[in-house]
Parts: C-alpha cells; structure tokens; sequence
C-alpha cells in the first residue's frame, strides 16, 4: 500500500503586478526588484477575490469531475490571512464543493502548510483503512499585508496571491481506479520538517491579535507585516536558512538522486545557490519570477510548469520544498510517473 499524488491545480489571478510598479513605490531601482529579487511580475487578486474562494476554484480544477462524496478528508493548506478571523475555512469549502462525507480543518504552517499537509495526509491514509482521498487546498492573499514603503521586509515584496490543491490518494498494491499497480502512481515516499523558534516572532502583524485587539482600531501602518528586529534576523538567519534547506531535501529524497526541484519563490542568489549545492543543473527547478511567492502554491505551480514544458519523465524523483515564517524549513518527496496537474489549469499559467 502506498499513498500518490493523483491530481493538482492552482487558481491564479489574473491581475498583475509589475516589478517596475514595486520598485516605484518602493523607492529602489527596477533592476533591484527584477534582478535581485526576482520579481519581473506577480499576481495580485482584486478586492472581491477572496482566499476561499481562489481554493474553491483550484480544488474543482483538482477534483476534475470526481465524486465530493469520495472525498475523506478536506485539509486547509492556505493562509492564515483569509475570508474572516477564527474561522475554519475548510469547513467552508466543504460545503462549497459539496463533500458532505469529509472531515475538515485547517492547518497552519505559514508557507511551508501545503508540504506539511502531504506529510498528514500520507499519515493519515496509511493509519485509516476507511479513508482513501485527502483534498488539500487553500488561498492565500498575502500581497495585502505588503507595505512597500518598509524597507525592513522587501524579502517579503514578493508576496502574491493565488490557490492550489492537491488531491493524495491510497493505492493497494492491486491498483485502483483503473491503475495496474501501485508503482503507476506518483508514490509520496520521504519527508523531512525542521523548526527553529528561535524566529518565532521575527515576523508579525502587530495588530489584530490579542496583543493589540483590532476593535482598538489601531494605525494601519499596523496591519501590514513588520520585522521588529530585521538586523538580528538576517544575522541569524544567514547562519542556518541555507543548511536546512539542504538538509530537508536531502532527507526528504533520502538516498535516491533528485530528478526536480520544486522550490518556493525566493531572490535569484538564494535559489541559485540551492540548486547548485544540490548538483542541479538550473532546468531542474523553476525559478518563478513571473510569478512571485504565494505560500503554498508555489510548489504545485513549478511542478505544473515543469510538467507543461516536458522536464519530467517517469521516475524522476520530485521534491517539494518551502520555507515558513516562524520558522520551518520542509520538504516533501515523491517519485513521479505520470502527469498531475489539471488540464483545465494550465490556461492560468499563460
């Protein structure tokens, strides 16, 4: 018995932000937003967009006219920033997609939620005989909490907005839907998680918590994300980010050689030097630098772009990997065999 990756979808905007537009408001060079960065552009949702919804839209991408009933297991993958506070937006989209048999919640594990969430879902198909699918899925609209005027957080200039779904599934040895074996299947076989809290609050939204109660109707300028210590963290940072990285992946694949990366948005220098401490030729990761970083769809958009350009082929070894505020370096692995991404996805990558 083993648990796939049997679909995946992101929703993406179809507004855009331009790196020359960041770095305008930003007061910086357009060569600094562009190049360094790596922004050339980003999606941005309008107003009326909201986080539910844009995972609505990719898990219907996702489930591509399967049953809601066989769904088990709804998982939020998205952000925290969503419709309403304290709300369980799985529950919503259950209701949504009409999977009136699933149990739902939501996760949390900023940007690293949706390779956390492949993590549980194995977890939970391999120890639950009566369950079969786990639907992942999330928004996020994170490109909201960006202040461009704080040069403290132009790491996080990159922020966009989007969704993405993943459906995993059980497979018996015997196959199932059609399948001759479970080795037909995009296998999930590692993964790899490390926290360090020693970030823990070096990134924050400093109102709208118990600490400063939004009914006190605190200064905007406190509802954006700010970095209290942006000197220390950098220093610390700097020591460890690149090592867990590499140490995730590298557990992640375990033994076997990585045939495609799937990396989260991040300024060209740190993903470049990634790739080539893992011996990675640069076609085996995607940067997306016309796309910005969206949380957790990151991953399933690049594995959706390496599929749409041929860059995988039956066996390689994919590994997911992100990085979320707080802090936790994650990764996930999966041999891959045949093509997830939905069809009818692929028009939002253009």
């Amino acid at each position: 018995m083993t648990v796939a990756l049997v679909a995946a979808a992101v929703s993406l905007p179809a507004g855009r932000e331009r790196g020359e537009d960041i770095a305008q408001q930003a007061g910086l060079p357009v060569a600094v937003v562009r190049e360094k960065m790596g922004i050339i552009e980003k999606r941005r949702a309008p107003a009326d967009l909201h986080p539910s919804m844009m995972a609505v839209d990719a898990a219907r991408l996702c489930l591509d006219g399967r049953d809601p009933d066989s769904i088990d297991v709804i998982i939020w993958t998205g952000s925290e920033y969503k419709d309403h506070i304290v709300w369980t937006a799985a529950i919503h989209v259950q209701r949504e997609l009409g999977c009136r048999r699933a149990v739902a919640f939501d996760l949390s594990a900023r940007c690293s939620t949706g390779i956390l969430g492949m993590k549980l879902a194995k977890d939970l198909l391999m120890t639950n005989p009566s369950w079969r699918r786990v639907l992942l899925c999330g928004g996020h609209r994170t490109g909201d909490l960006v202040d461009y005027r704080d040069p403290n957080t132009r790491f996080l200039y990159n922020l966009a907005d989007g969704g993405s779904a993943m459906l995993l599934e059980r497979v018996d040895d015997a196959g199932v839907a059609g399948a001759s074996s479970a080795s037909s299947h995009n296998a999930v076989f590692g993964s790899a998680i490390i926290t360090d809290g020693d970030f823990s609050t070096d990134v924050i939204v400093p109102a709208g918590g118990t600490r400063v109660p939004a009914r006190t109707h605190p200064d905007a300028a406190q509802t954006f994300l700010r970095v209290p210590d942006p000197e220390g963290m950098k220093r610390r940072l700097d020591d460890v980010s690149l090592k867990n990285f590499l140490q995730v992946i590298r557990d992640a694949a375990g033994a076997q050689p990585i045939g495609y990366l799937a990396l989260l948005h991040m300024k060209r220098s740190a993903h470049d030097a990634i790739v080539a401490e893992l011996g990675l030729a640069p076609e085996q990761s995607i940067y997306l630098d016309h796309f910005g970083h969206f949380g957790s769809p990151d991953q399933v958009l690049s594995l959706g772009l390496a599929e749409q350009r041929g860059l995988l082929k039956a066996g390689d070894v994919v590994v997911f990997a992100s990085a979320g505020l707080g802090y936790m370096w994650a990764a996930s692995a999966f041999t891959w065999q045949r093509p997830t991404f939905a069809a009818a996805s692929l028009a939002a990558l253009a």
